[in-house]
């Protein structure tokens, strides 16, 4: 019994994601399908790879990921390095198929794969275009659950298509980055590493700052409820990643941190450190 995990944009409203575990149980009866998320933003591959990132460390060697997030292949003859293939890779154990979009090289970040392949034959049966992570992606998974041989369905590449994700700037005594996320809590996750944190600024006074000066943070917590509920906080996630929140934010008490500060994914969260002697007044300070 082999595990298949789904990641899609396609919600839970239509019958999307019925068709899909309907298909890997007919062709696997004994497989386990696992739901990552089916609430990804329409085509958003940054937030697809943010998932996935964020949960993989979690699942057994030789899981097959299946992303079906702007999935569908665009072969330009004209201009074939233009061209989108459905693609295998195997990373840290585990294989993730989808649409060679991008999406691989934002999971991958500066990492190497320890193999890629290409699916190349989706040309020769057209109709299976209107429905790819359906008709190409999920029968693929199940070859590998069943040891399928790769050269009998695959062929090896030596590239991805690559995308460039947005990372921190640390300029001088700042630390500048930006919300990548935002969670079910309306918890904001941001590219900030508690790794950058630490280059920049370990053991100095620190303030972070949102969208509106007067929000500001300058402490990291351990733990939600360090605070009351209701009361904005820091801290760096399962992870390793700074988050914003509120501790048991809810409606009654202003929200989740996206809601109280009006922060959305790609907005700038900046971290001004303070050495001893930078700063010459308290008011120099905000």
């Amino acid at each position: 019994m082999g595990i298949i995990t789904l990641t899609t944009d396609m919600g839970l409203s239509d019958y999307y994601v019925a068709s899909l575990k309907g298909k890997l149980l007919s062709l696997l009866p004994t497989v386990q399908i696992i739901d990552i998320s089916h609430f990804v933003s329409p085509f958003k591959i940054t937030q697809a790879a943010h998932l996935l990132k964020n949960c993989i460390n979690d699942f057994p060697e030789n899981t097959v990921h299946i992303i079906g997030v702007d999935a569908e292949p665009l072969i330009n003859f004209n201009q074939p390095e233009e061209s989108i293939y459905p693609t295998i890779i195997k990373f840290k154990g585990q294989y993730f198929l989808g649409a060679d979009n991008g999406f691989f090289s934002l999971l991958l970040g500066s990492k190497k794969p320890e193999g890629m392949w290409r699916l190349e034959d989706v040309l020769s049966r057209p109709e299976l275009m209107n429905f790819p992570t359906k008709n190409i992606l999920v029968p693929a998974a199940c070859k590998i659950i069943d040891g399928t041989p790769f050269e009998n369905f695959c062929s090896p590449v030596e590239s991805i298509r690559k995308a460039i994700p947005l990372s921190p700037v640390i300029d001088g005594h700042t630390l500048k980055g930006a919300v990548s996320y935002i969670d079910h809590y309306g918890n904001i996750i941001t590219n900030i590493s508690k790794q950058d944190f630490q280059r920049v600024g370990k053991n100095i006074p620190f303030v972070i700052y949102f969208r509106q000066k007067e929000y500001y943070i300058d402490v990291i917590s351990l733990g939600y409820n360090e605070v009351p509920a209701g009361e904005k906080i820091a801290i760096f996630n399962d992870s390793g990643y700074l988050e914003i929140a509120i501790n048991k934010g809810t409606p009654e008490n202003g929200g989740g941190a996206n809601s109280l500060f009006g922060l959305r994914v790609g907005d700038i969260i900046r971290i001004e450190f303070t050495p001893r002697g930078s700063r010459t007044t308290i008011d120099s300070l905000f």
